[in-house]
């Protein structure tokens, strides 16, 4: 592995362990045993790691919500698509976790993010027509998608500070990735109004596996949320 994404693995975990604002160049030069020149070869300063790494979470996410063409989706398509997001909030949580101070601080940052949460939104709203499609949802109007699809991304992008804040010191000492799929929880609730009869049991049944429960001891644990 080249040194630059050595620097960009190590300083994503650990951005995820430690926070962001408590990881400085050199704590990462030290994480893997180089110069700060050397990494000041690579990078400038870390908010320009930091935007990199959002790049590399940009382009996991666009896979991730590529839509197939030509054909409805399945009950299999959206469950992909809920695992996925989450997972990849996972594996860039310190991202989300402190984004408002993250954007405030890079121009560029800000503008990419937008653009980004403009093209989850289309994306979003495109799942829920094709799952119409599949018979799972009742067709919407166009107006309706994009409330739903909204409301969705606020549940997917703001489910971390929820567990953060709801839960106190205990869920900021130990967030793992189950607790973060509950989100998805949250997300099929909004569903519930527009499926089909067809398909509500067995929405409904997909839904109780993620039910959401009071931060556990056991699993893997962040060791500082920052």
């Amino acid at each position: 592995m080249k040194t630059r994404d050595k620097i960009l693995l190590s300083s994503l975990e650990l951005f995820n362990e430690q926070g962001e604002r408590n990881v400085t160049t050199n704590h990462i030069a030290a994480h893997l045993a180089i110069s700060p020149g050397n990494l000041y070869y690579h990078f400038r300063n870390k908010s320009d790691i930091i935007y990199e790494i959002f790049q590399e979470y940009e382009k996991l996410v666009d896979y991730y919500l590529d839509i197939p063409e030509g054909r409805a989706l399945t009950l299999d398509d959206m469950t992909f698509y809920l695992e996925s997001v989450f997972d990849g909030l996972w594996s860039y949580r310190f991202f989300h976790r402190d984004l408002e101070y993250l954007l405030d601080r890079d121009s560029r940052l800000r503008n990419d993010y937008r653009e980004f949460t403009n093209r989850c939104l289309a994306a979003i709203s495109l799942i829920f027509e094709k799952l119409a499609d599949g018979g799972i949802l009742e067709p919407q109007p166009e107006s309706l998608r994009s409330a739903m699809s909204l409301n969705v991304w606020l549940v997917i992008t703001n489910w971390m500070a929820f567990l953060k804040t709801a839960h106190g010191e205990k869920a900021s000492a130990c967030l793992t990735l189950r607790e973060l799929k509950q989100g998805i929880y949250q997300v099929l609730t909004l569903e519930i109004p527009y499926l089909t009869p067809a398909y509500r049991e067995q929405v409904m049944t997909l839904r109780e596996k993620y039910r959401p429960k009071m931060p556990e001891q056991e699993g893997e644990c962040e060791a500082s949320v920052g």
